[in-house]
């Protein structure tokens, strides 16, 4: 499954269609409210943490992930990511093997996060919150027991009870023209998604292109948000010096490829051509020949990024080819210690509040 985003969602000025769309938007909104008022939401055994995000496309979900993780694991906890999978055909329950799954299977993301603690996927939160809490209870020595579930998106589902909910909003893109899909990116009206969550983060990644960079974008969610707001920024998350050493053919299938791109340039990356696809793009054969004929004519290094690579794993012929020699660059958010001491504080009082209620 595979989608681009209108570009007039993050239109500044109103135009036609987001107006044509009004009704659409209601009607999708007023769902999603009624929805939270009918649900009856489980609430697991151990903390669930969720990392979410107000709009359509990518924001910075994973990297977030990973870094609250890490986190976790400072403290001394164990963590396991509880993912839906979106993009794969497992409706699970189904513990993820980076080894053995296939993206066309599971997803990409619960690839990459499966490569750095126990993750699951289900498409019922509830069960999948269930499964993992077992696994923690019977400590059958496959897996370490959780102390803490990350749900992987899921801000807008109402079946599983938080104990903190963090959203990650774009700091160049913001929420957009402030419509809800499909008038534009919003996944819900944002009053209501902002009396959702616990902390608000504010990924500083660059942004190119026509998208219109709001410097201001994270005081004006203070003034419209009660609690924390933290900013991050994208760092890369290995050795980059081989980027400057000649020239590069880069591609990306994700929510924005231009904050990708954006990344190699600060690195000192020489494009000689940049190639984007839908987010979450199956790779096709003739893709990956075009890749491959590309880098060859100009000498080039291929680089992607950690999710479009693992969507070419277990390919054949080119997309064998191209998962060989195509080079990821792995990402992680970083903060400034203040800010990072915050969020630690916000996941130790979640941790802390369940371990009180004799959890």
């Amino acid at each position: 499954m595979t989608m681009r985003e209108p570009t007039w969602w993050y239109e500044t000025a109103p135009g036609i269609v987001p107006r044509l769309l009004g009704p659409a938007a209601a009607l999708w909104g007023g769902l999603v409210r009624r929805r939270f008022a009918r649900a009856t939401p489980y609430r697991a055994p151990i903390t669930v943490i969720c990392i979410g995000n107000f709009t359509a496309g990518g924001t910075g979900k994973t990297p977030l992930a990973l870094t609250i993780a890490d986190l976790i694991g400072g403290m001394g906890l164990t963590s396991a990511f509880l993912s839906r999978g979106y993009g794969g055909r497992v409706s699970g329950p189904h513990w993820v093997d980076p080894e053995r799954d296939r993206a066309e299977d599971v997803g990409d993301e619960p690839l990459l996060l499966a490569a750095a603690h126990p993750t699951l996927i289900s498409r019922d939160r509830a069960a999948g919150a269930r499964a993992i809490a077992a696994e923690a209870s019977t400590a059958s020595g496959a897996r370490p027991a959780a102390d803490v579930i990350i749900m992987d998106d899921g801000l807008q589902n109402p079946g599983l009870a938080k104990d903190l909910t963090i959203a990650i909003v774009d700091g160049a893109r913001g929420v957009g023209n402030g419509r809800v899909m499909p008038a534009g990116p919003l996944r819900a009206p944002l009053d209501f998604q902002l009396d959702l969550v616990d902390a608000i983060v504010v990924n500083r990644g660059s942004s190119t292109g026509t998208l219109q960079v709001q410097s201001d974008f994270a005081a004006n969610l203070r003034h419209d948000f009660e609690g924390p707001v933290l900013e991050a920024q994208i760092v890369p998350a290995s050795a980059s010096a081989w980027l400057s050493s000649g020239p590069v053919v880069a591609f990306a299938g994700i929510g924005v490829p231009d904050r990708f791109f954006a990344t190699l340039a600060a690195l000192g990356a020489r494009p000689v051509a940049t190639l984007t696809f839908p987010d979450h793009h199956a790779f096709k054969p003739a893709d990956a020949s075009r890749l491959l004929e590309l880098a060859r004519a100009h000498g080039a290094t291929l680089v992607t990024t950690e999710k479009d690579r693992a969507r070419l794993a277990g390919g054949a012929g080119p997309l064998a080819e191209l998962h060989a020699q195509a080079r990821a660059l792995p990402i992680r958010l970083t903060f400034e210690a203040r800010d990072e001491g915050r969020l630690a504080a916000l996941i130790e009082g979640a941790v802390g509040r369940r371990g009180q209620k004799g959890r």
